[in-house]
């Protein structure tokens, strides 16, 4: 096979695909010779201690790479593992920024199981080139910031620690100026900027005497760019904050309002990462939100300026495209089962910007109920949506169900998840289920397993068998009339009593039932919302009430070998996700673990980088443990529980609930 021509100095990344002999996800190449069929003929550099010689490499598909500077493959070459190399080049906006660094610029790393601001001094060639053709790794020497209580010790300095570009978390360029003040000390002021070398090593430039204060010490004289003087900032608002030091921080808007000290309006942010003497969002005592502690900071609100790392200066609006966004697909093909990542490790993975499915052009329907780790980049997203065999996927707003419907039936080629029987009679199936009922039927606040028995025994439904998959539409019309202002969704939903022809209890006494009445369903004197199922006897005594001589009890499908006081066991379905929609936009709640707080909250659109016309939305995912915390109180305490005093997350979940999606664990290993 002949080549098209040769590639001289070309590094790639592979991003996907199955791994073949030599490649695998994560590895980095260089292009030997490009093939005519799409192929890369390539070699292979290791990692760690051979990282700098090429090892044999092979073939590798062009659409499964993505292309590097040789600048950028010596810096993820340095990274390890390889799938901390994908992770990084999810985060486009840090990876360029990471590539460009220069000395005296100032950076967050990672250490010691925290973060630390540090000044970059030396960009250190990791290794012994050989041969030509070797590859030598790249890292960041960085001297931290010094903390305002420590002293200037007169011992030699101990050499500076060595960063990966994987360890660093957050870049503040020397030269940025825009939404801050200059880093500047009187050491530094009249050194020339240049690049960093890149040598083995450099001169001790000796201690800088810098020192940082806690970040709440925010300088009162810098004020945001004029430009931004006048944002208006709500709730979920990215913003960055400048401390009187010059770092910056990032973060959201969870709180604003006035504090009882002060007469002007204030906010409490949510933090990208933990910073020494913040709270976990309480402040002189009193709890305004809640996120994990050390993150939440409360300013003046005319202290914040909106997220610079997504801001586009005017000049380069024109220039900005979509596709600057790295396509990596960080989710790898196999044929072989994938383990679920493990609860300890799902939080660092998944939890940020630029995380998840990113969103593009009315795409959020398909965006929320399809939610995955990773980040998967809009231009995915829109050649999958062209896959569905239906133009409208491509531009029109949908609803979850019909994609549902269509990704099942048509490209997946499923059966439907559910099998129904109408009137013991007549059977029916369907891949969702709507909730159909009167409003007078259930509560003002109800949950979906009262909904669920009320909208089944009124509709006379039962389910055939049990489901491995239950998603649950609300009774919600269109994208704003709601039939309840507030639903919870039950944790667990009990389908026991909602199984034609299965043995179910006797309501009263716990015996073998035999009746089934659908008129009891809402009687105040016996529990009212539950199923109500009653042997003979128990059957005849509660209908001797005046009250209840009126109901009609339907006889049960009962098996015949199953004896009339055998112990019965109850199935159980677990919730696993919860879709929302809120002004025709749609987002999700995702379990992602075994623990009650275990949930996210992803949105492919919640901020967006550019103009309608240039720009690309920023998916983000956040954790929600609030939300759990909620979920785990007793039925009794939610019903009395007052939506509009629990935080945004879980007045979005009760508000603007959708679909309720439920799994069998024990079908589920078989369908």
């Amino acid at each position: 096979m002949e080549s098209k021509r040769e590639g001289k100095d070309k590094f790639f990344i592979v991003t996907r695909g199955k791994a073949r002999k030599g490649f695998a996800r994560g590895c980095i190449g260089r292009v030997e010779a490009e093939m005519q069929k799409g192929e890369l003929m390539g070699l292979l550099y290791g990692g760690g201690s051979s990282g700098a010689n090429p090892k044999s490499g092979g073939m590798v598909k062009m659409e499964d790479t993505y292309p590097l500077t040789c600048h950028q493959a010596q810096l993820l070459l340095f990274v390890s593992p390889s799938s901390k190399r994908l992770e990084l080049l999810c985060n486009p906006q840090l990876f360029l920024a990471i590539c460009v660094l220069s000395q005296d610029d100032l950076v967050v790393v990672k250490h010691k199981k925290g973060h630390q601001p540090g000044l970059v001094r030396n960009l250190m060639l990791i290794g012994k080139k050989e041969n030509q053709g070797d590859l030598l790794m790249l890292g960041f020497e960085v001297e931290f910031v010094q903390d305002s209580n420590q002293t200037v010790s007169s011992k030699k300095p101990a050499p500076l620690p060595l960063f990966s570009a994987a360890d660093i978390v957050q870049v503040v360029p020397a030269y940025s100026v825009g939404l801050g003040p200059r880093w500047k000390d009187s050491h530094s002021e009249g050194l020339n900027r240049k690049a960093v070398s890149r040598v083995n090593s450099m001169p001790n430039m000796g201690s800088r005497g810098r020192q940082v204060r806690d970040i709440n010490q925010v300088d009162e004289s810098v004020t945001p760019p004029e430009s931004l003087s006048h944002h208006t900032f709500d709730v979920g608002s990215l913003v960055e904050v400048t401390s009187n030091t010059g770092i910056t921080v990032y973060g959201v808007i969870q709180w604003m309002g006035v504090l009882s000290e002060n007469k002007n309006d204030w906010a409490g942010i949510e933090l990208d990462y933990e910073v020494n003497n913040c709270s976990d969002g309480t402040y002189g005592g009193q709890r305004y939100f809640t996120c994990k502690g050390g993150r939440a900071l409360f300013l003046p609100l005319t202290k914040c300026s909106p997220d610079g790392r997504f801001l586009c200066p005017r000049s380069e609006k024109e220039t900005l495209k979509a596709t600057n966004i790295l396509p990596v697909t960080p989710l790898e093909e196999t044929d072989e089962n994938v383990p679920p990542i493990p609860e300890s490790e799902a939080l660092s993975l998944l939890v940020g910007k630029m995380k998840g499915i990113q969103g593009h052009y009315n795409s959020c329907y398909l965006d929320a109920t399809l939610f995955r780790q990773g980040f998967v980049p809009a231009e995915s997203v829109m050649n999958f949506r062209k896959q569905l065999g239906c133009d409208t996927f491509v531009t029109e707003e949908k609803d979850p169900e019909e994609f549902i419907t269509i990704l099942l039936q048509r490209v997946l080629c499923m059966e439907p998840l559910l099998k129904l029987r109408l009137n013991n009679d007549t059977s029916q199936d369907a891949y969702t289920f709507q909730i159909i009922l009167d409003k007078e039927q259930v509560t003002q606040t109800p949950t979906v397993q009262q909904l669920l028995d009320t909208s089944f025994l009124s509709c006379g439904l039962k389910f055939e068998e049990i489901p491995s998959c239950l998603m649950v539409q609300m009774p919600r019309f269109g994208k704003k009339y709601k039939m309840f202002p507030h639903i919870i969704p039950s944790t667990e939903l009990d389908i026991t009593d909602l199984l034609y022809n299965s043995p179910r209890e006797c309501f009263l006494c716990g015996r073998l039932a035999e009746y089934e009445c659908p008129q009891c369903l809402q009687d105040r004197k016996l529990q009212p919302g539950r199923v109500k199922q009653y042997c003979t006897t128990c059957k005849t005594q509660v209908h001797t009430h005046p009250s209840r001589k009126g109901h009609c009890p339907r006889a049960l499908a009962v098996p015949a070998e199953v004896p009339a006081d055998a112990p019965l066991p109850r199935h159980m379905m677990q919730l696993f996700a919860v879709l929302c929609i809120h002004t025709s936009h749609y987002v999700s709640f995702v379990k992602y673990g075994l623990g009650p707080r275990s949930w996210l909250f992803f949105d492919s659109m919640a901020d967006r980088c550019g103009d309608d016309h240039s720009g690309y939305n920023i998916p983000e995912i956040r954790a929600c443990p609030e939300v759990g915390d909620f979920l785990s109180q007793s039925e009794e305490e939610l019903v009395w529980a007052d939506p509009s005093q629990a935080g945004e997350p879980v007045r979005r979940l009760l508000c603007d609930s959708y679909m309720c999606l439920y799994q069998s664990a024990s079908m589920a290993l078989y369908r």
